[in-house]
């Protein structure tokens, strides 16, 4: 029986199943002069270059957006005195 690879590459899309190190998974998110996106250390496809000051701009767009959702109210469910509104379409 053939043994299948840990690493490579399927469609274009990375993967990696080799048992991660702390120095692998330390370096993979750290990775100066790379790209914003860079291979992850393991499972399948990119994660963020922390290195790289977009992914600090992404983070910090979808934490405010986060924020934003939390103080709105997030999961707006209906009140006990509100009830849904029937809509009628005539042909």
């Amino acid at each position: 029986m053939t043994d299948k690879p840990q690493s490579g590459e399927l469609f274009g899309i990375p993967y990696n199943f080799e048992r991660p190190s702390i120095s692998r998974m330390l370096s993979a998110y750290w990775q100066p002069g790379e790209g914003m996106l860079v291979k992850k250390p393991f499972g399948i496809g990119y994660t963020l270059n922390l290195a790289n000051w977009r992914s600090w701009l992404v983070l910090g767009v979808a934490a405010a957006l986060f924020y934003q959702q939390q103080q709105s109210g997030g999961d707006e469910e209906l009140d006990d005195d509100e009830e849904p509104v029937e809509v009628v379409v005539e042909d």
